[in-house]
């Protein structure tokens, strides 16, 4: 067997390997050894993964099949994996992030050594596992199994708070998936399918002499009740307003390592959810609800910088930073699916115009997804390395000013960081939020004045993120009056610093050159719109009325 065959299913399961030799180990120092270096394998395999992908394709490679259960002559669940220029940058991330996590916890965690980094592990395998499913059920198994280990991450090696916030997250995460196993039922029921790869289904829900009614008909009980039931779970992951409440005390209680991955992985599982499942099956019916689903994102936006800017913790301001950033994602994919005019007859340009504003709001979705993972990743790791080791201060108002001149190379890292979340141009995140805003603005000029509104609304979240980010943590954290209470704090250390080094690096570079990511991403793009363009052209088929009961 060839490495390019099996590295979907080495990628996703190596860990499970390596947590099972750390649960054999006694000694925490070879235990948190062994776990770091075991994370090398799946990082060095997601790295030649995302090398060997093929970016002049817009269909899945690396496929591996299997049948796994039969559910009747038609149909069963399967071991489905492959890639597409949406998950490979995600699947890297998934494992740059894991190894920075376990590393920086080797310095950090001493108590119950062996269940941390097991957990962590096991964590891993359900974040793979999503990004590599095709399978729906698959899909749903993977995006569950990353639930309890980092409930118990929270509930045993967080703050003071760590019960309630664990509980609180293990309740929401519950509901949703809940919702998303009736949904996921329901799909099955009516296509007979379990599969992601919709291709192969297009012939069936397109065909003028037999549509399935539950696909083609975006309006139909079923098929808008599913999609509810998938919406609700991945707003509930990413989070979007409403349904936010769990991730301020989530991050605030978790291990420093926990906010890493919570941040610049969890809350991806939503948005990808969003792309892999949501919209290539349900595009009718998120049209439908397009302008409502905007107010979310640009409540999301708003609302997240607002609360932020009034937050002086400074673990829960990057949690709530997080809300307004995954506003910019559901914002750019909701502009891929808003009804706008049709262009006049031969108007050819104007439909070419739309048709790219709704790739750039995809393509700035997918690219926000991967520069919020690197960004907050670094934030999270910055508040720990002061907070965990040094001043066990998180409050702006008392760590003070001047920690800049107190610490140069925290400052630096620091202000790098900082302002990539703000926006600044030449940086990863303008570069996300620009192709979001471009493709939403271009999408609402054309004839849909309330999601022109919002869109417009929602650039006060670029102002007010760069007035908590100026204020709170430039103006009052790094300059100033230097703070005396932490003169002759120790500035970061070579470790820490090669930590940093790679997620600083990835936010310059994508800001400098981000055709580099965005080759891989956009045939997915291309293609992705032209699945939902198939479906929501396709003839509407009534659902079959009940059945009238039998006379007596």
């Amino acid at each position: 067997m060839s490495l390019a065959s099996n590295i979907l299913t080495l990628i996703t399961f190596l860990p499970l390997v390596g947590m099972a030799i750390v649960m054999l180990l006694r000694d925490d120092r070879p235990i948190k050894q062994m776990a770091i270096y075991w994370s090398l394998l799946p990082l060095a395999l997601s790295a030649y993964l995302w090398y060997a992908y093929d970016t002049s394709a817009a269909g899945f490679q690396f496929e591996q099949f299997a049948p796994w259960i039969s559910l009747g002559s038609n149909y069963g669940i399967n071991y489905h994996v492959g890639v597409d220029g949406f998950s490979v940058p995600l699947i890297f991330l998934t494992c740059l992030l894991t190894t920075i996590s376990l590393w920086y916890s080797a310095g950090v965690i001493e108590t119950r050594v062996k269940e941390y980094f097991a957990l962590f592990m096991l964590l891993q395998v359900g974040m793979l596992g999503v990004f590599v499913s095709l399978d729906l059920f698959m899909f749903y198994v993977f995006f569950e199994i990353g639930l309890v280990p980092m409930y118990f991450l929270i509930g045993i090696w967080g703050g003071p708070r760590r019960e309630y916030a664990a509980i609180k997250f293990f309740l929401y995460t519950l509901a949703g998936s809940v919702l998303m196993l009736l949904a996921l039922i329901s799909v099955v029921f009516n296509t007979q399918s379990f599969s992601l790869v919709r291709g192969d289904m297009i012939s069936q829900f397109v065909s003028p002499a037999a549509p399935i009614p539950f696909l083609s008909n975006p309006t139909g009980t079923a098929a808008m009740l599913a999609f509810l039931g998938f919406l609700v779970a991945m707003l509930i992951k990413m989070p979007s307003f409403p349904f936010h409440t769990w991730l301020p005390d989530a991050h605030v209680e978790a291990p420093t390592a926990g906010s890493v991955i919570l941040a610049g992985v969890l809350l991806k599982l939503g948005t990808f959810g969003l792309v892999r499942v949501v919209m290539p099956l349900f595009p009718g019916a998120f049209r439908s609800l397009a302008v409502p689903i905007g107010f979310l994102a640009f409540t999301s936006i708003v609302y997240g910088a607002m609360v932020a800017m009034a937050q002086w913790d400074f673990k829960k301001l990057i949690a709530y930073s997080s809300v307004n950033h995954m506003g910019y994602v559901l914002l750019g994919l909701t502009a891929s699916v808003v009804a706008v005019s049709s262009a006049k007859d031969g108007d050819a340009q104007t439909a070419a115009n739309i048709l790219q504003a709704r790739q750039a709001g995809i393509d700035g979705a997918v690219l926000q997804m991967y520069a919020h993972g690197i960004i907050t990743g670094a934030l999270f790791l910055l508040v720990g390395m002061i907070y965990d080791t040094r001043t066990h201060e998180r409050d702006f108002r008392k760590l003070g000013g001047g920690l800049w001149r107190t610490v140069p190379r925290y400052g630096t890292f620091l202000i790098v960081a900082a302002f990539a979340s703000l926006g600044l141009p030449s940086l990863a995140g303008f570069v996300a939020e620009f192709l979001v805003f471009n493709g939403a603005f271009g999408v609402a000029l054309n004839g849909n004045l309330p999601f022109l509104i919002l869109t417009g609304l929602s650039v006060l979240g670029i102002v007010f993120t760069a007035a908590f980010i100026l204020w709170k943590v430039i103006q009052m954290l790094l300059l100033g009056p230097q703070n005396e209470k932490w003169i002759g704090t120790p500035d970061l250390k070579r470790n820490e610093m090669l930590m940093l080094l790679p997620l600083i690096v990835y936010m310059i570079l994508y800001g400098v050159y981000p055709r580099w990511i965005l080759d891989t991403i956009h045939p997915t793009t291309a293609s992705l719109v032209t699945t939902m363009d198939t479906v929501l052209n396709a003839p509407v088929a009534a659902e079959a009325p009940a059945a009238e009961p039998a006379a007596p």
